[in-house]
Order: C-alpha cells, then sequence, then structure tokens
C-alpha cells in the first residue's frame, strides 16, 4: 500500500493533471518536487500551483550548478551527441531529477515516487532506470502506463474538469522540455515530418535568415576539456553556458531537425534548440583535433558514440557508463588552450586554435623544410606498409586471378 509519493513536477501538462490523479486513484499524500535545471520564469507559479493542485508539499531544488558542471560537462568532454545530431538535453536532466525524487522520498518517508512521462517516450526508461539504480526499493508509479487517458487533447480535457491551469491549449499542443542546455518541441504539427517546423515555433533563438548581417566572434579557453573562459574572463559554470547561449541565440546558432530513434522501437521528431551547447560542443571538438592523437582521438569516436546511447537510453549510473568516464578523463589532460570561433546566421565555424599541448608543428606540416621529417623516409614506410596489398598482388598473379 502507498501511503506517500514524491511526484517529478514540473507544471506542465501531464504531471498538473497527476497531483489530483494520484490522490483520486491512490488515496495518498503527494509531494510535488521541481527540480530547477534553468527553466526560468517558467518555476515561479509552480509551489502555488502544486499546492491548489493538491499537493502537501513542495519542494524547489536549485541544480543548475550540479547539472551544469557533473552532467553537462562529463558529456561535452566525451563528444557523445546521439545519432550525429542531438546534444542530450533532455537525457541528461532526468537522471539528475531522478537522483533527487530519490532523496526526497528518503527523506520524507515516501514508500513511491512518480513521473508525467508517457509509455511511449524515453523518458520513462531514463527516470525508472536510474531510481532502480539508486533505491531498489523505491515503487514506480508511472500515470500514462495506468490511466484511461490517451492523447494530450483527452489530458487538457481532464485538467479543465478539475479547473486546473495548465500551460498548453488545443491549439498550441508542443510538448516542451527547456533547461540551461537547450529547448525541446515535440508533438503538434511537427508529427508531419514532411512538412517544415512552423516559422514561430522557436522561443529562444533567432532564426538564422533574421541573425545579424555581421558576424559575431567569441574566444573560449579550455582547461583539461571543461570550458573556463569567454572572451578572456573566467567565469563559473552556469554563468559560462547562460552567456554562450545568448551569444548563440542571436546568431541563429544550434537549431536541429532532427527525425530519431526512440529506445522503444518508434521514431519521433523533434526540433532542438541547443545554441550555447552548439558553441561548446564544437569548440571542444576543435581543440581535441590540435591536442589528441591520432589512435586516442578515432577510439575517443566509438566511445563518443556509445556513452550518447548510454546516456540516451537511461543508463547514466551503470557500470559501464563509469568506466567510460574514466578513459574520456584521462583523454582531457592536454585538452587545454584557446579556441576562436565566429558565428554567423546559424553557422559556426573555428578562426583559430592554440594550445600548450598542440601535436602541431609547422616544421613537420610544411612542404618547404626538410630538417625534421624527411620526405625520402616515405618510401621505406610506405614498402612496409603495402607489403600486405603487394603479397596479395604475388599471389593473384601466380594463380592468374585478376584484381579487378
Amino acid at each position: 500500500m502507498v501511503k506517500k509519493v514524491v511526484l517529478a513536477y514540473s507544471g506542465g501538462l501531464d504531471t498538473s493533471i497527476i497531483i489530483p490523479w494520484l490522490k483520486e486513484n491512490y488515496r495518498c499524500e503527494v509531494i510535488a518536487l521541481a527540480a530547477d535545471l534553468g527553466q526560468g520564469e517558467e518555476l515561479a507559479p509552480l509551489r502555488e500551483k502544486a499546492l491548489k493542485s493538491g499537493a502537501s508539499k513542495f519542494y524547489l531544488e536549485d541544480l543548475k550548478q550540479e547539472f551544469i558542471e557533473e552532467y553537462i560537462f562529463p558529456t561535452l568532454q566525451a563528444g557523445a551527441v546521439y545519432e550525429g545530431k542531438y546534444l542530450l538535453g533532455t537525457s541528461i536532466g532526468r537522471p539528475l531529477i531522478a537522483k533527487y525524487l530519490v532523496l526526497t522520498a528518503q527523506k520524507e518517508g515516501a514508500e513511491a515516487v512518480a513521473h508525467g512521462a508517457t509509455g511511449k517516450g524515453n523518458d520513462q526508461v531514463r527516470f525508472e532506470l536510474s531510481v532502480k539504480a539508486l533505491d531498489p526499493a523505491l515503487k514506480i508509479i508511472a500515470p500514462w502506463r495506468e490511466w484511461d487517458i490517451r492523447s494530450r487533447e483527452e489530458a487538457i480535457d481532464y485538467a479543465a474538469a478539475r479547473n486546473i491551469p495548465i500551460p498548453v491549449t488545443k491549439k498550441d499542443p508542443y510538448s516542451r522540455d527547456r533547461n540551461l542546455w537547450h529547448l525541446s518541441h515535440e508533438g503538434g504539427d511537427l508529427e508531419d515530418v514532411a512538412k517544415e517546423p512552423p516559422s514561430d515555433l522557436l522561443q529562444l533563438t533567432v532564426p538564422p535568415e533574421k541573425a545579424p548581417d555581421l558576424p559575431a566572434y567569441v574566444e573560449i579557453s579550455f582547461v583539461e576539456g571543461l570550458p573556463r573562459e569567454i572572451n578572456g574572463q573566467q567565469m563559473p559554470a552556469v554563468a559560462l553556458v547562460e552567456e554562450l547561449n545568448r551569444l548563440g541565440q542571436a546568431n541563429g546558432i544550434g537549431v536541429v531537425d532532427l527525425v530519431e530513434n526512440r529506445l522503444v522501437g518508434m521514431k519521433s521528431r523533434g526540433v532542438y534548440e541547443t545554441p550555447g551547447g552548439t558553441i561548446l560542443y564544437l569548440a571542444h571538438r576543435e581543440l581535441e583535433y590540435l591536442t589528441l592523437d591520432r589512435q586516442t582521438m578515432h577510439f575517443k569516436e566509438i566511445v563518443a558514440q556509445r556513452y550518447a546511447e548510454l546516456v540516451y537510453d537511461g543508463l547514466w549510473f551503470s557500470p559501464l557508463k563509469k568506466a567510460l568516464d574514466a578513459f574520456v578523463k584521462s583523454t582531457q589532460q592536454t585538452v587545454t588552450g584557446k579556441v576562436r570561433l565566429k558565428l554567423y546566421k546559424g553557422n559556426c565555424t573555428p578562426a583559430g586554435v592554440s594550445s600548450p599541448y598542440s601535436l602541431y608543428h609547422q616544421e613537420l606540416a610544411t612542404f618547404g623544410q626538410e630538417e625534421i621529417y624527411r620526405q625520402a623516409d616515405a618510401t621505406g614506410f610506405i614498402n612496409l606498409f603495402g607489403l600486405p596489398l603487394k603479397v596479395q598482388a604475388l599471389l593473384r598473379q601466380k594463380g592468374e586471378k585478376k584484381a579487378f
């Protein structure tokens, strides 16, 4: 029997109706937990709204610094991008919210936690795997898998019948998730993948065609793979991301339209606004081009893909993720330096990079110098490197088989 439940509360459509639904169907006390990951003005009305909806208590945890330093930055260092486009803004936030669901449940003596993720999406997996990893004794309630509400329209009707204010209407049915790293858009007109996203969809970023006609430049300094300064000014993590968001938004940077493969087996379409994150990823990658050796860099590309899948799949607290973190950290020891980027109408391009650990030497790269690299030495290298091909060709000739 469940007497007390801690609900991951965002104030959105789903969690707004879950409070009365839990009270009606489980006859339990509901404690609402909101995690501040940088949603801004969205958080202001949540306390009053949650309590009026029937919550007995409301917690608001300021997790912005922890989110950036312990979740975003490790993913940045890994270079993890899901399916080549998605910078994992929602995926990274879920295990952190789940962590505080567990901590609050333990503090309050609750037997269960609840979330508003649907039975068709990835978030149900991310929340629940994280809870299982942190406190397997807790019961997990997922109303979307239990109730008879089958659409966002029905959820809107449910809220209206109980006089619960909600942030969406049937004319604006998008499901959105916002934090310091990104803003995602799903549902509504986006479900028709043959159509361009509506012109008024973006809420943070200026459309590239409306961005300034002159480029903006930004210089980012990294220490062991972590961004520390913008244009020579040292900044704490949250302020640094906020400033890059401001620059990226003004110049149309970081808008992605993606049809992605969900973990649960279906494809879905999302539009993501990740202005500051896009700038940081490109800058970090550019610095790695300069400071990582070929073998490490190529293997790290494999790790980045696997790391992205683990984060996307909700396996943040898995042993493999922990092991990959150790590898990534070891690769970042020399990823120190400065990267200058040019921001112009949706494009973010490198405009210079330097590092005390640079593996690029002009003396080696130039075609006009022979002191360090003697071109004649390449003959022996090519002979040895190509020996297997030569042996195969000799065997084919002996057997009179054609190579092509």
